[in-house]
């Protein structure tokens, strides 16, 4: 694995996913070429130093070109799941009220092969569970604002929140052209 390989994937999971990896989001996804990048082997090496921190990085295939990189925090997206009112609206989508982190991710990634996309995903993301209720309900039409999700619900949260990932993506990506290694820089 080459260095530029590594400093490249770096660049992207920090651009992406700089909220989760600076410990104010419990999840973050991007989508990632297997052609451009040896993604086994990076998050192997890259999960390794980042599971000190709590944070696991888990692929799910798309297809044979592309995979989806979620990255996660463990303890953050354990607590998002004990809320009841997630667990209540997650069981409508087939996940159990008593399955695991990684039985929900599991479900997940079952629930990303299929034909209909799983917005549910947003529980995953962070996103609050009025604005993934409004999305499904609206069909991702009439939202309030749309920014890093798509808002039904408090609009002034979300603009704060946005600011906030905003914010840290530019700090993070600013360290990482410093030349210091995503292991360092994250929370």
């Amino acid at each position: 694995m080459l260095a530029s390989e590594i400093n490249k994937f770096e660049m992207a999971l920090a651009y992406h996913a700089a909220p989760t990896l600076m410990g104010i989001k419990c999840g973050s996804l991007l989508s990632l070429s297997c052609e451009e990048f040896d993604l086994s082997g990076l998050a192997e090496f890259l999960g390794g130093q980042l599971a000190e921190r709590g944070l696991r990085i888990r692929l799910i295939p798309v297809n044979e070109k592309r995979r989806l990189v979620y990255i996660y925090s463990v303890e953050m997206l354990k607590q998002r799941l004990r809320c009841r009112a997630v667990r209540k609206f997650l069981s409508g989508y087939g996940y159990g009220e008593k399955l695991t982190v990684e039985q929900c991710l599991d479900r997940l990634s079952e629930r990303l092969s299929e034909d209909e996309f799983p917005h549910e995903i947003g529980i995953f993301l962070d996103y609050p569970l009025e604005d993934v209720k409004g999305f499904i309900d609206n069909c991702g039409q009439r939202c309030k604002l749309c920014g890093v999700w798509k808002v039904y619900g408090n609009v002034e949260r979300a603009r704060r929140v946005f600011a906030q990932y905003h914010r840290c993506r530019a700090e993070l990506c600013a360290q990482l052209e410093q030349g210091k290694k995503l292991a360092a820089c994250v929370a």
